[in-house]
């Protein structure tokens, strides 16, 4: 088995090179139109970071193992080490920063609703911080989160489309981002026009600060309000635990990958010291004083 480490290693490493250049060019994509929207800056560098790391350790460990040098093996399983390292403390981090906060369930509601004071620690932090926020509020804008809201029926009596009534509305399946940042609160009481154009009613209360952040304009929508941070939250909490599931596979194949590079360069040590295979380095270092 060991003789044969290196070939897959080799074989391993170069199908993971392949893998990486998909993933650079997507990073240098994005990088090539950031300056459309703040959405891809916060996209390219990691996409950039992540295909370059791959890239490099798929590289040095495809020499390493198929040239036989041991020197470059050795610097593949020190870089490889940390990666797993640093991948295992990114999935804690993930879940420790993920753990708290859900939706609100509400009366005559099919969708969620999402409260900012329901989630804490490093996230909400983040989140809240007015610049990383100015940056999210845009793409949110310029990715026109709320364009898929709009759903239109036909007027039986005209023929005519027409904006949807408010319980089929309110039977929908809303997105955190959706339900959070395009359209009022429920307990603010506003009276239901379309998806995303809600009039002043006599039920209206004023209590929660979102009520008065809200506006009837497509551009500002719910973009300031706390229920719309508290939904980008929730959809950042559901994507990264999906991510951490593919996390701990990726990281249990390069758990395995290090195992075999591990033996590929305990394979390059013995031909560098000419030792046969199979050959015992065991040796007594002085007989034994008893004879039986």
């Amino acid at each position: 088995m060991i003789r044969g480490s290196n070939s897959v290693i080799g074989a391993v490493n170069f199908v993971t090179f392949l893998i990486s250049i998909p993933i650079l060019g997507g990073g240098i994509w994005l990088s090539s139109r950031a300056n459309s929207t703040e959405c891809l800056q916060f996209l390219q560098w990691p996409l950039i970071v992540i295909g370059i790391t791959i890239m490099v350790i798929s590289l040095m460990g495809f020499a390493g193992a198929c040239y036989g040098l041991t020197w470059l093996m050795w610097l593949y399983l020190f870089v490889m080490f940390f990666v797993v390292v640093a991948l295992i403390g990114f999935i804690v981090f993930a879940y420790a920063v993920t753990d708290r906060g859900h939706g609100e369930v509400i009366m005559n509601r099919a969708f969620l609703e999402y409260q900012l004071s329901d989630y804490s620690g490093w996230l909400k932090e983040r989140v809240s911080d007015p610049v990383y926020w100015s940056k999210i509020s845009s793409c949110l804008r310029d990715a026109r989160a709320c364009r898929g809201m709009a759903k239109y029926v036909t007027d039986h009596a005209t023929g005519m489309r027409v904006p949807e009534s408010p319980d089929m509305f309110y039977s929908h399946q809303l997105s955190p981002i959706e339900s959070g940042c395009c359209k009022p609160p429920t307990s603010c009481g506003y009276a239901y026009a379309n998806e995303t154009f809600w009039n002043p009613s006599n039920a209206m209360l004023l209590t929660d600060p979102d009520c008065v952040k809200w506006s009837n304009d497509q551009r500002t929508l719910c973009f300031q309000c706390d229920s719309c941070k508290a939904g980008v939250i929730a959809s950042i909490r559901h994507s990264w635990r999906k991510v951490s599931v593919i996390n701990i596979v990726v990281l249990i194949i390069l758990v395995i990958v290090y195992v075999i590079g591990c033996a590929a360069f305990r394979n390059n040590q013995r031909m560098d010291n000419s030792e046969p295979y199979g050959e015992s380095r065991m040796t007594k270092a002085r007989p034994s004083r008893y004879q039986f």
